[in-house]
């Protein structure tokens, strides 16, 4: 008999490719396109492969974190802004993926993956993930039942706008070896398309207007043979992996997507990594680490790959050209002012010929800089991060001047050459593009007194530079996402003299006064005290950090080293100081306890950040109320969501205050387990609130809302605690807890699955085997209320409801209403499933049709010593609870309310002793024909025996 366990049988691993499969063209077509990525692929290039320095990937490659996002969400907010919030999320909450597994279902997860899209801001590193996955590919060391492997930049595939290819004729374009094998048909190959740069596509994806096209030998316009690719209509057999920055990842509609990955960059030890493996010289590389980590600003950013590339460039300069005397840089405006004054002088030694001694910042530089700068500046202001010729026009630069600009700033200004020379400008990173476009707009003013923030010209007898940094700060509050966040940063970061010193003989004279700063401070303080967003308060006092002002962060930190901090002598802008503390500092924030700085609900209204960056909050007796559970509520919703645990034990929020928090509980991103809540009333109340009320029809039992059926809830009357555990959505790992109910309400089995019942259900049902479905293999007992798995056929007569193929039996007694049953298994050799069908199940089939659990008219658990797992349509998805030595299943079907929930029953000696544990519950509408409980085999000596209850 086929083994049960393991539907559907997946693809089988594909056949590696071998000049007698599928004929020896093929094969050296595979043979060719691994040799040209193998060479693509195989090193690392420090600006572009005509001009730049290449290393190895293979040696400078540092594993990323690559972990699975909980939604397709899109977040709109400016990079700096979500690299901020992951810098401040641990890594071991979510199980990493590596780069040559990422078309591997995740543990628990059976279902085959199509179609994969990884997200992560720019600089992360997803090209350089496709570049390995690609190589490691080509060099034969990993995922090798892949026959074709074909990496296709949304960058090339602008280009080709407007004309129109079949999908094997998109393939010769740009992969010649395909034609000259002659293919032109792909499904007998296993394919993986790698579509890079979503984020950068300038096609009209139109999913939802676009016709269907399953042909790959007929031509159409490329947005149409894209999208039919990523839907599934063209080449179905193919596997896509796409990559984009978040912003864009609506682009393609969640249903298309199997499942959504996220680049989290490097974790702290990953920084390290990278720098020692950067720099074999160990002191040069822990004088590096060290300053990173000194500055909370920098190793933050170094989050992000790209930074510490940027980062390990300017600091082995100042060491290496003993630079003694010359401060390292501590923000991110020194560290990018140092990097594009390197960049400078390496361009004009190279290319202008000029000397050591020679000072830096020739005419030719300045004018690079200048025109770079508008386009930087320019682009911002469209969201372009990638640029064709007719956008450089639109800045006054000709092709033949980006080619020059290019290749003395190789490390700033990338020329990109498609497979036919067609050519795509960019800057390395977006906030290399940031770091110009405000020096540029700093630039203007200098040189020319132009304000190009402000239409408006200023009165006689204004500071005009300070009117430019007010207008900056004004732009960049207004911004709904925080674009123009980091420009910001940069922007005021030029204005200090430390920088401007770095920068001297590209600025000029630039006339900076220190009253001009004084008054940009005193006015940035203005807005702290100011009703804003939390994440706009700490891009403020990141300006005031490059500003060199740490005068409210230094007045908290007194208050804290001394112990004297009370929350009602704090000012506004001092709680937005604590809070911009408390989420920059180098502990990770694993538990928040409001208490220690201010036990009261404006200590939560001020502190609501650092409650969302927490992984568990205390707000015990801070007094909270109706606004503290709507702001609570905001929490336990964003994007994404830390927060695992929330004390709100002796709070009186009171009815409305529950009903917000509970509609933050019922949102998809809450991924709370844990809600501890005291006082018996409120107790009472938020078991309400989570309930609909009990009614004649549903016999005065309360019953939980859709919503959240998979919460848990725990109350202890002695203490007068309701304890809800509500299961991850991300991970969909619950926590299961004794739990003892209080007598005077009796709760639905069905519709709160989680709770330990007191007794047996008053809906418990006598059931027997039917002799006339039983397979010969097995053998009833104890008057059919038994059955074991046997090697012999028995000697059963013909029945048109005998099962032919399935070593399974079915109950004679259908199921209607509420039914509670309960089972004794024993597994030898194999698995024991527990489940319900619908009575017209086939019968005589081999195929999935008539396997309990192996389509659409029934269900089972999958019992073995050491685990469960629920099977439904062929899927199986393995659950977290342990039968922990538990031998006895309890099953309780409630047809009206659309649910079917299994538990582990553990022994106290039966009856009222006996605790049950959820384990799965099943939610379908049940609403065709009889149900009857049925039992699967796979192993000889395996039994199950109905309980007497």
């Amino acid at each position: 008999m086929t083994p049960y366990r393991g539907f559907p049988s997946y693809p089988r691993c594909a056949a590696v490719l071998t000049p007698s499969y599928l004929g020896s063209a093929a094969f050296e077509c595979q043979h060719k396109i691994k040799s040209r990525l193998k060479k693509n692929s195989c090193c690392v290039f420090e600006g572009i492969p005509k001009a730049g320095r290449s290393t190895p990937l293979n040696e400078i490659y540092t594993e990323l974190y690559i972990t699975e996002r909980g939604s397709g969400e899109v977040n709109k907010e400016h990079e700096v802004r979500q690299i901020e919030k992951a810098s401040r999320k641990p890594a071991m909450e979510e199980t990493p993926i590596k780069c040559g597994d990422i078309f591997k279902p995740l543990p628990g997860k059976y279902k085959p993956i199509r179609t994969i899209m990884t997200t992560g801001v720019a600089g992360i590193g997803k090209t350089i993930l496709t570049q390995k996955f690609t190589l490691d590919w080509a060099e034969d060391k990993a995922n090798q039942d892949i026959h074709f492997t074909f990496l296709l930049t949304f960058r090339e595939l602008n280009l080709l706008k407007g004309e129109e290819f079949s999908l094997v004729e998109l393939l010769h374009h740009f992969y010649i070896e395909t034609k000259d094998a002659g293919i032109d048909r792909y499904d007998p190959f296993q394919v993986v398309f790698i579509l890079d740069g979503l984020d950068e596509c300038r096609l009209p994806l139109d999913f939802q207007n676009n016709p269907i096209w399953t042909d790959v030998t007929k031509s159409t316009t490329m947005d149409v043979l894209l999208t039919n690719l990523i839907r599934g209509k063209l080449l179905p057999a193919a596997r896509i992996w796409i990559t984009t920055r978040p912003a864009a990842a609506n682009q393609v509609p969640a249903e298309c997507v199997d499942q959504v990955t996220e680049v989290r960059g490097f974790t702290d030890s990953q920084k390290e990594e990278y720098f020692r493996k950067r720099f074999r010289e160990e002191s040069l590389a822990n004088t590096i680490i060290s300053h990173v980590k000194k500055s909370r600003s920098l190793h933050i950013m170094c989050h992000i790959p790209v930074f510490c590339w940027i980062t390990a460039t300017v600091l082995e300069d100042i060491v290496k050209t003993s630079k003694r005397g010359e401060e390292m840089p501590k923000t991110v405006t020194q560290m990018y002012s140092h990097f594009l004054r390197v960049q400078s002088i390496q361009g004009d030694r190279k290319y202008h010929g000029r000397s050591e001694t020679d000072p830096p910042w020739s005419s030719e530089s300045r004018e690079i800089i200048a025109s770079l700068g508008k386009l930087a500046f320019n682009q911002l202001e469209k969201g372009n991060l990638i640029f064709y010729e007719e956008d450089l026009a639109d800045c006054g630069i000709d092709i033949k001047a980006a080619s020059v600009y290019s290749g003395v700033f190789t490390q700033i200004f990338k020329e990109e050459f498609g497979m036919y020379q067609a050519r795509v400008f960019c800057f390395v990173h977006l906030s290399i593009q940031e770091f110009l476009a405000a020096l540029y707009v700093f630039l203007s003013f200098i040189n020319d007194s132009v304000n190009l923030l402000s239409e408006e010209p200023p009165t006689s007898g204004e500071d005009k530079l300070f009117l430019l940094y007010q207008r900056a700060v004004d732009k960049a509050l207004q911004s709904e996402n925080g674009h123009l966040d980091l420009f910001l940063r940069f922007l005021l970061g030029l204005s200090l003299g430390t920088n401007q010193i770095v920068l001297r003989g590209l600025l000029g004279q630039t006339g900076t006064s220190s009253l001009t700063n004084t008054k940009t401070v005193f006015y940035i303080k203005e807005k702290i005290k100011g009703d804003l967003s939390s994440e706009r308060h700490i891009n403020l006092f990141h300006c005031l950090n490059e500003l060199n002002d740490r005068s409210l962060v230094k007045e908290i930190e007194q208050y804290l080293t001394s112990g004297s901090l009370s929350g009602e002598s704090l000012s506004p802008a001092q709680w937005s100081a604590l809070a911009f503390i408390l989420l920059t500092s180098e502990e990770e924030l694993d538990v928040f306890d409001l208490k220690k700085y201010s036990a009261s609900e404006e200590g939560v209204l001020r502190l609501l950040p650092v409650v969302k960056a927490s992984k568990t909050s205390l707000l015990s007796g801070c007094l909270v109320t109706q606004e503290g559970c709507a702001s609570l509520a905001s929490a336990l919703s964003s994007n994404p969501s830390h927060l695992r645990e929330l004390d709100l034990s002796y709070n009186h929020p009171g009815d409305s205050g529950t009903a917000l928090l509970s509609a933050g509980l019922e949102d998809p991103r809450c991924r709370l387990d844990t809600l501890r809540y005291k006082e018996d009333s409120e107790c009472f109340n938020m078991l309400l609130s989570l309930c609909f009320p009990p009614s004649v029809e549903h016999g005065g039992v309360w019953r939980l809302k859709p919503a959240l059926k998979k919460c848990k809830c725990l109350f202890d009357s002695s203490q007068n605690t309701l304890t809800i555990k509500m299961e991850s959505p991300s991970t969909q790992q619950e926590v299961t807890s004794v739990i003892h109910m209080w007598t005077c309400v009796y709760v639905c089995v069905a519709m709160f699955p989680f709770l330990i019942l007191s007794g047996s259900p008053s809906d418990a049902c006598d059931l027997t085997l039917d002799p006339n479905t039983a397979h010969r293999r097995l053998s009833l007992s104890e008057d059919n209320r038994k059955v074991t798995r046997v090697r012999g056929d028995q000697s059963y007569p013909d029945h048109p409801d005998r099962f032919y193929y399935w070593d399974q039996v079915l109950c004679r007694e259908a199921l209607t209403g509420r039914c509670y049953w309960e089972v004794e298994r024993e597994e030898r050799n194999g698995a024991v499933y527990i489940g319900v069908t619908y009575r017209g199940i086939t019968r005589r089939g081999e195929g999935r049709d008539s396997g309990l659990g192996l389509n659409n008219k029934s269900w089972s658990l999958e019992c073995r010593d050491d685990r469960y797992s629920a099977v439904y349509k062929g899927g199986e998805t393995a659950l977290p609870l342990p039968p922990a030595g538990s031998t006895r299943v309890g099953v309780y079907l409630d047809r009206p309310a659309g649910s079917l929930s299994f538990y582990r029953v553990s022994p106290g000696g039966g009856g009222s002793s006996d605790t049950l544990t959820h384990i799965h519950t099943f939610c379908s509408s049940f609403t065709q024909e009889d149900l009857l409980p049925g039992f699967v085999f796979s192993g000889v000596g395996s039994s199950v025996s109905l309980c007497q209850l």
